[in-house]
């Protein structure tokens, strides 16, 4: 059902709009990151926790979001959406402390997975044949276009103004989106397939996602087999000498959720009722490869997203404007190769479009690899960064109609759904995967680096675990801050060495980034497979 308002092109301008605002705040905090770390006094713990829980909660609650959308109105969820993700901006761009920060993000993931899906089931329900190809095109031009600005507006913002503004800026912006709703987005619904709500599918998917994403971030603090230290959950306390730390009990309840998830899924499906995940539509194969290649694809590139910012602004020593300048070559290459895509896909085919572009930021990475260190020239490295961003904006611009070539219209918003979900998910993962390999590495490598100095009186192991809760943060403290004084003479050389440390953390973390590119790429050949094999069939409109 819809209900005609306005100019449907004005239509399309204010769901841009409200899709530029989501996605570009999950990529616009990674060159701020350094200057919270700072203010606030957060370890990396708590930096990935900033980073990553905007991309859990909003994916954990995606199909939820859209399924309510389909029932109560998207005009009406969508409005409720950027009212909430405002509020959380307000309360992040107020908070004084951590705690109220990361509660911030998840209130603005919350808004976020209200909106996300509503923008595209509006345009799916507006739009038809050629109109909605082009509509398709500006909502996939947006998603990539906005990722891609939000390390160079972060880098503005807390260059030239604070940190706080990454967060103000949503409030105007937010304002003008809810009155742009009211004035131009028609009100439309679907109905409901199946009976009842599926609660418990919501519950379980959530409690899953959730689970592993906490066990990945808190793994390196925790202990990931043996406990670290005691950990307290208010009146109850986890000891130090527990026979196994808490991180594989998590890991275990998390998988247990997640396969109870989709056995009631299967089973609510077999019963007729309405199911929070539609699993008979991964019986499509270009849609099943076609989501683990957009699950791997996001986890390689939010992973860089993390650490690239950490390393120019801590190792390099730019600003955040410098590292946002530096991280909008990626931002170039992607526009650039974005607006091609589609001529290119005329010629080769959108899946063959989406192998190069994987493969061509698989090459950008590893190239980066070999130029990062102390004193890493910025040529080599920011066309490095163009190459991949190259491959970033052909891979993004094109895998969404690959994996949904085969999906029927009827089912295109459960499908849309299931893709941003899993992409949203991939970047959690990502950054949690990112985060823990970079602590890791940097904690063993700053070992062995200050141990060989023979320093008297250094305790390596803490200074060790020092950077990597700083995040690299206590490299410019002990160059340029009070916290060289505790080394003397020596300062400049344990500088040195911390940072020769948190580049081998931030390459190791690279290394992981390729890996998941790779295996994506990987999952890409398997489309390309399955799109070929089906080139008989005609691809369903969507």
């Amino acid at each position: 059902m819809t209900r005609k308002l306005g100019n449907k092109w004005f239509t399309l301008a204010v769901l841009a709009g409200a899709l530029a605002m989501i996605v570009l705040d999950g990529t616009i905090v990674g060159v701020s990151l350094p200057a919270m770390i700072q203010d606030l006094g957060m370890g990396l713990t708590q930096a990935q926790w900033v980073n990553s829980l905007y991309s859990v909660v909003l994916a954990a609650l995606l199909m939820t979001a859209g399924r309510l959308g389909d029932r109560v109105g998207r005009r009406r969820l969508l409005a409720l959406g950027v009212g909430l993700f405002v509020l959380g901006s307000l309360s992040a761009a107020l908070a004084t402390g951590p705690g109220t920060l990361i509660t911030s993000r998840a209130l603005q993931g919350i808004g976020g997975a209200a909106v996300l899906p509503s923008t595209l089931s509006s345009m799916n329900s507006l739009f038809r044949g050629k109109e909605r190809a082009a509509a398709f095109g500006v909502w996939g031009a947006v998603m990539s276009g906005a990722a891609a600005i939000g390390p160079l507006a972060g880098g503005a913002f807390t260059t030239y103004l604070d940190w706080r503004w990454i967060f103000w800026v949503n409030l105007p912006l937010g304002i003008l989106v809810i009155l742009g709703i009211w004035r131009f987005v028609p009100e439309t619904t679907n109905a409901a397939k199946g009976r009842g709500a599926d609660l418990l599918g919501v519950l379980l998917s959530a409690v899953g996602f959730g689970l592993l994403v906490f066990a990945l971030i808190e793994g390196p603090s925790w202990g990931w087999w043996f406990p670290r230290s005691a950990v307290d959950f208010g009146p109850l306390e986890w000891p130090a000498d527990a026979a196994v730390s808490l991180i594989p009990l998590l890991g275990l309840a998390a998988l247990a959720s997640l396969a109870a998830f989709i056995g009631w899924e299967l089973r609510r499906a077999r019963t007729g009722k309405s199911t929070l995940l539609d699993l008979s539509l991964f019986t499509h194969p270009t849609f099943s490869w076609g989501n683990a290649t957009a699950t791997m694809v996001a986890m390689g590139e939010f992973g860089l997203l993390l650490v690239l910012p950490l390393y120019l602004i801590n190792v390099l020593g730019t600003d955040p404007m410098g590292a946002g300048l530096i991280l909008a070559g990626m931002a170039a290459g992607a526009f650039l190769s974005g607006a091609l895509a589609r001529r290119l896909a005329e010629a080769m085919g959108a899946d063959r479009v989406v192998m190069l572009g994987l493969g061509m930021e698989i090459t950008g990475v590893a190239a980066l690899l070999f130029v990062l260190g102390a004193g890493a020239p910025l040529l080599p490295l920011v066309g490095s960064l163009v190459f991949y961003g190259l491959g970033l904006g052909l891979a993004s611009a094109q895998l969404t109609s690959t994996v949904l070539r085969d999906i029927p219209t009827e089912s295109s918003g459960q499908g849309s759904a299931t893709q941003s979900t899993v992409r949203q998910l991939g970047a959690g993962f990502g950054t949690a995967i990112a985060g823990s390999v970079l602590a890791v590495a940097t904690t063993h490598a700053a070992t062995t680096n200050l141990v060989s100095l023979a320093l008297p009186g250094l305790d390596a192991g803490d200074w060790a675990r020092k950077l990597s809760d700083s995040a690299g943060g206590l490299i410019p403290l002990i160059q340029h801050g009070n916290a060289g004084a505790a080394f003397g003479p020596h300062a400049a050389q344990v500088a040195g060495a911390m940072s020769e440390a948190f580049t081998s953390g931030v390459q190791a973390a690279m290394v992981a980034a390729v890996i998941c590119l790779a295996i994506g790429w990987v999952g890409s050949l398997q489309v390309s497979r399955a799109a070929r094999r089906a080139q008989l069939v005609p691809a369903t409109d969507h």
